[in-house]
């Protein structure tokens, strides 16, 4: 279990890092919180579930995980989905992408000096 506290603040350091120091990281996270609300409206509007269960299935789907325990029931919702999923899965990867460029960036800084 402290393997999963020390891995967590070492996240959290580098997300304060990227956001203090990397303007596109900047952007990027704020598309990507943008895209995540718009997508958590739409199931709620559309699906009838609750905001946490939008929120739930918006990131699990981003994230490529994908339990299965909630799926879209309409056809505008799946069309949704499948746009939603092709833009979606590509700024996440770019977000984590760029934080991955940043947190290298940083210590190959720190060996230099």
């Amino acid at each position: 279990m402290i393997n999963f506290y020390i891995s967590f603040i070492r996240l959290v350091k580098a997300i304060i890092l990227a956001i203090k120091s990397d303007e596109e990281f900047r952007v990027l996270v704020g598309l990507l919180s943008m895209l995540l609300a718009g997508s958590t409206f739409f199931y709620k509007t559309i699906e009838g579930w609750s905001w946490v269960d939008s929120f739930y299935f918006s990131v699990m789907t981003v994230s490529t995980i994908g339990y299965g325990d909630f799926t879209p029931s309409t056809d505008i919702s799946k069309i949704f989905t499948t746009i939603f999923a092709v833009f979606g899965i590509g700024l996440f990867v770019a977000v984590n992408s760029k934080l991955l460029k940043v947190v290298l960036a940083d210590r190959m800084n720190q060996r230099e000096h």
